[in-house]
C-alpha cells in the first residue's frame, strides 16, 4: 500500500465516523478498538511457537525454499510483526491512554490511527500465516 492510498483510507474513516449519528449505547473508543483487535491476536502467539515447532524438524530436513519453511517463516515474521507493534505502539502511547482512556492530542489521535491500520494488517499476517501452516500440516 502506498501512502496515497493509507491517507485516502484514514480521510473516508474519518469522514465515515464523522457522519454516523451518536446511538445511544456509547461505542467503543478508538483506542478500545485498537486494543481489542491486539487482545484477538495475542493468544495466537502460542499457537504460532507450537506451529513453528512442529514445522521445524520437518523444514531441516526438506530443501531450502520448501513449502514448510517459507511457512515456518512466515510464523516467525509474523510474530515478530506482533512484537514489533506492541514495542511501537508501546512507545508511542502511555499505559494513562491505553488503559483509562486519558484524552489524546490531536498528533497522537493521527498516530492512533496509523496504529489502528497497522494492527489490522498485523492481525492479517497473523492469521493467514497460521492458516497457511495448519493447512501444510492437515489440521
Amino acid at each position: 500500500m502506498n501512502m496515497r492510498t493509507i491517507v485516502l483510507i484514514v480521510v473516508c474513516l474519518i469522514a465515515f465516523s464523522c457522519k454516523q449519528e451518536k446511538a445511544n449505547v456509547e461505542e467503543p473508543s478508538k483506542m478500545e478498538e485498537v486494543m481489542a483487535i491486539h487482545d484477538e491476536v495475542m493468544p495466537k502467539m502460542t499457537t504460532i511457537s507450537k506451529l513453528v515447532g512442529e514445522l521445524k524438524p520437518i523444514a531441516d530436513t526438506a530443501q531450502a525454499g520448501s513449502p514448510y519453511e517459507i511457512a515456518m517463516k512466515d510464523l516467525q515474521a509474523a510474530h515478530k510483526s506482533m512484537m514489533d507493534w506492541m514495542k511501537g505502539f508501546g512507545d508511542r502511547f502511555d499505559s494513562e491512554e491505553i488503559l483509562k482512556g486519558k484524552a489524546l492530542p490531536e498528533e497522537k489521535q493521527r498516530w492512533l490511527e496509523e496504529e489502528e491500520i497497522k494492527v489490522k494488517v498485523m492481525r492479517d499476517q497473523v492469521n493467514s500465516s497460521i492458516e497457511n501452516a495448519e493447512k501444510l500440516l492437515n489440521k
